[in-house]
């Protein structure tokens, strides 16, 4: 088999970014069209929105100055490849296509089980990545037993990762578990500011571990003006059939119980002191010192895989807008994948 130096694994991404880029300036064409429609027909969760932004969101790392300097701080080995398993999740588009990226860049071969939620899209982009250096060929396999691998990623909930850990504890293993990002508000934040944390709320209908599920506001804190940014979110992802029914058991379920809970028609908001909340339902905990804050949330630190507040104010935080938009070395779980790789 054929080695891929690194420069030219480099160059088959900076190449498949391009690609990518081209589709998305032509939606209207039938590739585009037909891409959204399969991954739709696989999942209902996956409109064409979802889709496009998920697109996006993998077009913006694949500059070429992104993926040299993020693959350029490490030492790979140019020797034969090491297979590589890794289970994939499928809770929002392509959301396994980092760690194929990671495992091919290091110079290894993928061995990948998709989750039957994703199944199409990731299959996709793989075959453009083949069509750009056909030698990728023998580099990905897709497969629904990772028997013979010689490490693995998987990505999954607690109950699986229990599993993985014991049956991949012979080999090296990199397993993350459930995660979900929060939010921190001082009470003060502009109109623009809510929209941003809408979109950190509302994109892919809360299903991804980097969308807000939690909010942190000071006491006595207002929700009027919260609640109306978001009731034009509200409005487009409750077209969605699934995230309506999600939305009106939920609220069924707390006013038989009388669960005190605000409503702006579309989301419900409810004070719990869980970081995870259902589908449609924001969870939100008042704090009084921002010191007290901090150190509530070391606690929770393995639970959360980002925070955001206004323009990144609050310790260790990103700003409203940008959780759904991470850099190439914005890793799941806060691990370094390409580090796990080296040390293979």
């Amino acid at each position: 088999m054929e080695i891929i130096g690194l420069e030219d694994r480099i160059n088959a991404f900076v190449l498949l970014g391009k690609e990518i880029d081209e589709l998305l300036k032509k939606q209207d064409e039938n590739e585009f069209q037909e891409i959204c429609f399969r991954a739709y027909n696989q999942n209902t969760w996956f409109t064409k929105e979802s889709v496009e932004f998920a697109f996006r969101g993998i077009s913006n790392y694949l500059k070429e100055s992104e993926i040299k300097n993020w693959a350029r701080g490490y030492k790979f080995s140019e020797e034969a490849p090491k297979v590589i398993g890794t289970v994939m999740a499928g809770n929002i588009p392509m959301v396994g296509f980092h760690d194929l990226m990671a495992i091919l860049i290091s110079g290894n071969k993928v061995k990948a089980k998709l989750s039957t939620l994703d199944q199409y899209l990731i299959k996709f982009l793989a075959s453009k990545l083949i069509n750009i250096d056909s030698r990728f060929e023998n580099y990905i396999e897709f497969s629904e037993m990772l028997k013979n691998v010689d490490a693995l990623i998987a990505t999954g909930s607690d109950n699986s990762a229990r599993y993985f850990e014991y049956y991949f504890r012979n080999v090296p293993h990199l397993i993350r578990r459930n995660r979900t990002s929060c939010a921190v508000l001082k009470g003060d934040e502009t109109k623009e500011d809510l929209e941003a944390l809408a979109t950190d709320i509302t994109t892919y209908f809360g299903l991804g571990c980097r969308n807000v599920s939690k909010l942190f506001v000071p006491e006595n804190y207002s929700f009027n003006e919260l609640l109306l940014v978001l009731e034009e979110n509200g409005k487009l992802i409750a077209q969605n059939h699934k995230y309506a029914n999600n939305y009106d058991y939920n609220k069924s379920i707390y006013l038989v119980n009388r669960v005190p809970h605000l409503d702006n028609g579309y989301m419900i908001f409810r004070e719990d002191i869980s970081l995870f909340s259902p589908i449609s339902v924001i969870h939100f905990e008042y704090y009084r010192e921002v010191d007290f804050l901090e150190e509530r949330l070391k606690r929770d630190v393995n639970n959360i895989q980002c925070i955001v507040s206004a323009n990144a104010y609050f310790k260790n935080s990103i700003p409203f807008g940008d959780a759904q938009l991470p850099s190439v070395s914005d890793y799941a779980d806060g691990v370094d994948t390409l580090e796990f790789l080296q040390k293979i």
